[in-house]
């Protein structure tokens, strides 16, 4: 089968590829790090504006989804382009509203869905599927954990801990929040919302790939060995090449696993896109030398979230079980 892209899929990820140069989100990924999050907000406002986080919130809650082809393309340009912020969480939230809704329970979804929406709210959650740390957690303004069939609003935070990304700030959420919910509804929304929070990591994981590729071959067309550009080697040629297929094999797997929407789907997305990622950094940090070990160079931005993605949200070996569990 072949998964393509239609026109307005494709002019969606180059108008937001546009915006996202013009906004700047790599300096904003640094302030983020260094807990200045005003830029990273004007950056999530325009993401708001331009409806990346209205697509996984239905109609009925003033979304246009949920589109999740749509999501996974708009994630693949957030990650190209180092967008900072707990964005995969805040879909997650507003998949697993929406699906709280869906099965009988609307009071949270039309309550907490329209801020989230509107770019108004930004969300982070902590699932059993996605690990006892909530992302961002200072700088969101609603906290949602789901544990042993509650949903709760959080009641606040721990100490926020930095990640193997500095821009990925980590905490525990406190529980004895506000009850939203109870019952094996919310266990199944919360799977829901794990299943989209894997595959958005799985398009943010791909276009960290695309730009640490973009950069290294940009990188290695100026350096310079014995006179000759250190491009034109055979074995840089063919490294490189390996590190374009394994990006280039990930699309269709992405894209059938955003149609399908089966977790077994998502998880072999999702390590395709963390190990083909992974193997990009690797290829970028050996042929970038020296340089790209220094934080100050911006090829470390995309190379410490690869590492930080190729756990999130899964880990290989808990979506390698996820796919060999089956549908």
């Amino acid at each position: 089968m072949r998964f393509l892209l239609d026109d307005e899929q494709r002019e969606f990820a180059r108008t937001l590829d546009a915006m996202l140069t013009a906004a700047g989100a790599p300096e904003a990924a640094r302030a983020w790090a260094s807990g200045d999050h005003a830029p990273g907000r004007a950056v999530w406002g325009r993401l708001a504006a331009a409806g990346v986080f209205a697509l996984a919130v239905p109609e009925e809650h003033e979304g246009v989804g949920p589109l999740p082809v749509e999501v996974a393309v708009a994630f693949v340009e957030l990650g190209r382009h180092a967008v900072p912020g707990p964005v995969v969480e805040t879909v997650a939230a507003a998949a697993l509203l929406a699906r709280l809704a869906d099965l009988g329970d609307t009071a949270p979804a039309k309550r907490l869905l329209p801020p989230i929406a509107s770019g108004d709210a930004i969300a982070t959650l902590a699932l059993p599927r996605g690990g006892p740390f909530a992302l961002d957690a200072d700088a969101a303004t609603l906290r949602l954990t789901a544990e042993d069939g509650e949903l709760r609003l959080a009641a606040g935070h721990a100490r926020v801990e930095r990640s193997l990304d500095p821009a990925r700030r980590l905490a525990r959420l406190r529980s004895g929040g506000e009850l939203l919910a109870s019952g094996p509804p919310v266990t199944e929304a919360s799977e829901y919302a794990a299943d989209w929070a894997s595959l958005a990591t799985a398009a943010q994981a791909l276009g960290v790939g695309l730009a640490l590729l973009e950069r290294t071959v940009a990188y290695v067309k100026q350096r310079t060995q014995f006179g000759t550009p250190i491009g034109g080697f055979q074995a840089v040629k063919h490294r490189l090449a390996d590190v374009l297929t394994g990006l280039e094999f990930t699309r269709p797997l992405l894209y059938g696993a955003a149609l399908s929407m089966e977790t077994a789907d998502i998880a072999a997305a999702k390590v395709a896109a963390s190990e083909a990622a992974y193997a990009a950094a690797r290829a970028a940090l050996q042929l970038h030398g020296a340089i790209g070990y220094t934080a100050e160079y911006d090829l470390s931005l995309w190379l410490t979230k690869a590492r930080a993605l190729r756990t999130a949200w899964g880990s290989p070996g808990e979506c390698r079980r996820l796919v060999l569990a089956g549908p």
